[in-house]
């Protein structure tokens, strides 16, 4: 990331695309038909810098869905309302540059842990033969945190998708995020390798029955790959404020809940 922009630059897509393929210092957890994931394992040099929060990976091999797809579905934020079962509040607040964009999520949590929220800056880049979506939380001076949800922070959450013929893909999720609130690390790092798995399914099927519904829905509106369609306010990324992990306080909730009661929103 440049010093003179809060924006994405070039070094921060290859940097990410790297994490995503490379294999070192990461440690396999799971590995069951097209679906494999890894928590990475920092070199003993870093001693007690090593992060509470664990960076995981996802890769899973789709047969059936075209990269250009996964990546609409990804993108599309009324989609999303149609397939996703947690999704509470989710809007775009404004454009930031041609591929990138400042919004809002908000999702449900099963009782008795609170909702939580999060204001993302998402950045993309597509090439003709991969795309990549890269985004981390940031502080918006409209949308600071509610007293009625925990505010959660993605360190940084990304995807990389390779097409490997015209309706199949390599689809990798990448995230280091912090739900907050008081539940402990150890329950957020297990749940997170129990849930991504059961979150990148779901995107699947989202995929599987995207080109179905974007047919009824706007089909030619892709404001995602055609900035000249997008009708969001523009904000001066200046406004913004990258939001650090450790910069907000707990809130008091439940922290007895069993691991698969627990929802990693990235």
């Amino acid at each position: 990331m440049s010093r003179s922009s809060i924006l994405p630059d070039e070094a921060v897509f290859a940097d990410f695309k790297q994490q995503c393929l490379s294999t070192d210092n990461w440690l396999r957890k799971y590995d069951k038909d097209d679906m494999q994931v890894w928590v990475e394992q920092p070199p003993a040099t870093k001693g007690n810098h090593v992060p509470k929060i664990h960076k995981i990976k996802c890769k899973m091999t789709i047969k059936n869905v075209s990269a250009a797809t996964m990546f609409d579905v990804l993108h599309d934020a009324q989609y999303r309302k149609k397939w996703d079962p947690t999704v509470s509040e989710s809007f775009d607040i404004a454009r930031l540059s041609a591929n990138a964009d400042v919004g809002y999520y908000s999702w449900i949590c099963p009782k008795p842990i609170k909702n939580r929220d999060v204001v993302t800056l998402r950045s993309w880049q597509v090439t003709d033969d991969e795309y990549i979506i890269v985004n981390f939380s940031v502080k918006h001076p409209k949308y600071p945190p509610r007293s009625d949800l925990v505010r959660a922070i993605s360190i940084l959450t990304g995807y990389f998708i390779k097409p490997t013929g015209p309706n199949s893909c390599t689809f990798i999720y990448l995230s280091q995020a912090d739900p907050k609130g008081s539940l402990p690390k150890w329950v957020v790092n297990k749940a997170s390798q129990v849930l991504a798995p059961r979150v990148m399914r779901c995107v699947h099927k989202a995929g599987q029955n995207y080109p179905e519904w974007k047919q009824q829905n706007s089909p030619d509106q892709k404001p995602w790959l055609y900035p000249e369609q997008n009708t969001l306010p523009m904000m001066d990324p200046a406004e913004l404020s990258i939001q650090r992990a450790d910069s907000l306080e707990n809130v008091d909730e439940s922290s007895t809940v069993e691991v698969q009661d627990c929802y990693d929103s990235s």
